[in-house]
């Protein structure tokens, strides 16, 4: 089994994958107005509309909604990423801090309100956790 991606629902499809696109470096391929996806290496996030909810089970996900899941995503510079997003993103969590385990990290929320880490391994173990695309 492979993990491939996480789909956030919204009422903007628009707004939230020009979020992304700018904020990640990575273009979008928008299949619909209701549905578009940015791909890396190892997944994408996929982020789609409130119209394609009914299609799964009507009421099953609620946008702007999300209160127990970070989006995470590895980069080179974390320092680099959060100075390129000051006067972008509106709500910066936690500005770039060296976690424990041996990322350094910053966390911010996305215009849907949905928390996003941008990460990079620091310490010899977590850079060798992620070195040569391995990953957990």
């Amino acid at each position: 089994m492979d993990f491939v991606s996480i789909r956030i629902i919204t009422g903007d499809v628009a707004r939230l994958v020009d979020f992304y696109e700018r904020a990640t470096g990575v273009g979008a391929n928008r299949a619909t107005e209701d549905f578009a996806e940015l791909r890396t290496a190892t997944a994408a996030l996929a982020i789609a509309g409130t119209r394609t909810v009914p299609l799964f089970a009507p009421g099953a996900a609620r946008p702007a909604d999300n209160h127990s899941v970070i989006i995470e995503f590895l980069v080179d510079d974390v320092d680099r990423v959060h100075r390129n997003l000051t006067g972008f993103v509106e709500d910066f969590v936690q500005v770039p801090t060296t976690m424990p385990w041996g990322n350094r990290s910053l966390l911010l929320r996305d215009p849907d309100g949905n928390l996003v880490n941008f990460f990079t391994p620091v310490t010899p173990a977590a850079i060798a956790k992620f070195a040569s695309g391995n990953t957990p």
